[in-house]
């Protein structure tokens, strides 16, 4: 009976040590996963608040008068699943219409020293790059965003295809190097991050374009990104820092 009662408390004293282990190891992960939640947040922006409608009560902030509204396109390029409709529903604050092959009608009026821009923004959707699809969002684009997954090296390789379909039709516009899902790219060990972050610089050296490491699910660098082509074409005194610290958005140019 002793022996039997020695057993039993030896047992239950092993149960209580796992639970207490098992409940120590999920304390950790949940510390874990709320100090990457916050250090994602140090680099989000404040989500989008459209202006408010005219005192008449119209919907639309566009009034008859649009002397000083200058409207520019822009498009989106690169693979599919890779967070373009995401990247672009993020910015514009609404869903995206239905479209095959090509997304029109996204369209965003910024404000800035009184003045409107409005941009329109096109998304070739990336499993049909057909020629007309391209020439049809390529042209009169004054700015071109090739994405790439930062999570997919083989979605970043596809970029240097993109350009040179996309420069067949437009020789002038801006380009600029998108990386999407960084908060997914984070968690990647860190030699892995290092060589695509390198990687991905090179790609953007070679493209004569600027590095942004973007996130959506924190709205990371999205707004950033359209700031950065209204100030370049407007000569707008709005500047960005270069980052170029792995485990960081980095911006690069």
């Amino acid at each position: 009976m002793i022996a039997l009662k020695k057993c039993v408390t030896s047992s239950w004293k092993r149960v209580v040590g796992c639970l207490m282990q098992f409940s120590a190891h999920n304390n950790h992960h949940n510390i874990d996963n709320n100090i990457h939640h916050h250090h994602l947040e140090a680099y989000s922006s404040p989500a989008y608040s459209p202006p408010p409608p005219p005192i008449n009560g119209a919907m639309s902030p566009r009034s008859d008068d649009d002397a000083d509204l200058v409207s520019i396109k822009v498009c989106i390029l690169g693979d599919p699943k890779i967070g373009k409709t995401s990247f672009l529903t993020k910015y514009v604050g609404r869903e995206k219409e239905e479209g095959k092959g090509l997304n029109y009608q996204m369209d965003k009026t910024m404000y800035v020293s009184g003045a409107r821009i409005a941009f329109s923004i096109c998304e070739v959707q990336g499993t049909d790059n057909s020629q007309s699809h391209l020439q049809l969002a390529c042209k009169d684009s004054v700015a071109m965003l090739f994405m790439f997954d930062l999570t997919s090296r083989c979605t970043l390789n596809s970029v240097i295809n993109w350009y040179k379909e996309a420069r067949k039709w437009n020789q002038s516009a801006m380009p600029v190097l998108v990386g999407t899902k960084f908060d997914d790219f984070v968690q990647l060990p860190l030699d892995l991050q290092w060589t695509i972050a390198n990687q991905a610089r090179g790609y953007a050296k070679a493209l004569n374009a600027t590095l942004f490491f973007s996130s959506t699910n924190y709205n990371i660098n999205v707004n950033k990104i359209f700031k950065f082509i209204a100030a370049k074409l407007f000569n707008l005194p709005w500047s960005i820092e270069r980052n170029l610290t792995i485990g960081e958005p980095i911006i690069d140019f």
